[in-house]
C-alpha cells in the first residue's frame, strides 16, 4: 500500500477529503519522527513501538578492494511490532 492509497482510504472511512486526510497522516508522521528524534520512543499501542537505536563506532571491510575501514558512530530508526499486530498479520 502506498501513502497515497492509504489517505484514500482512510479519507473514505473517516468521510473527510483527502487533503484533510493528507494533512493529518503527514501530521503525524512527523510528530513521530519529532519525538523519536528528541525523546527515543514513540510507543502506540496495538500497532508498535518506533525507537532510536545507537550503533557504535566500527572497523568494516570494502568488499571490492578488502581494505579496513572505519564506519563512524550513528543514530538509527527502529520498529518493532506489538503483539496485537504481530497476532493480526498471521
Amino acid at each position: 500500500m502506498t501513502k497515497a492509497e492509504l489517505v484514500k482510504k482512510v479519507a473514505g472511512e473517516c468521510s473527510l477529503t483527502q487533503a484533510a486526510t493528507e494533512k493529518v497522516i503527514n501530521a503525524a508522521i512527523a510528530d513521530i519522527i519529532t519525538a523519536v528524534n528528541k525523546e527515543g520512543k514513540v510507543d502506540i499501542a496495538g500497532f508498535g513501538k518506533f525507537e532510536k537505536k545507537h550503533r557504535d563506532a566500527r572497523t568494516g571491510r570494502n568488499p571490492s578492494t578488502g581494505a579496513t575501514i572505519k564506519i563512524a558512530a550513528s543514530n538509527t530508526p527502529a520498529f518493532k511490532a506489538a503483539k496485537a499486530f504481530k497476532d493480526a498479520v498471521k
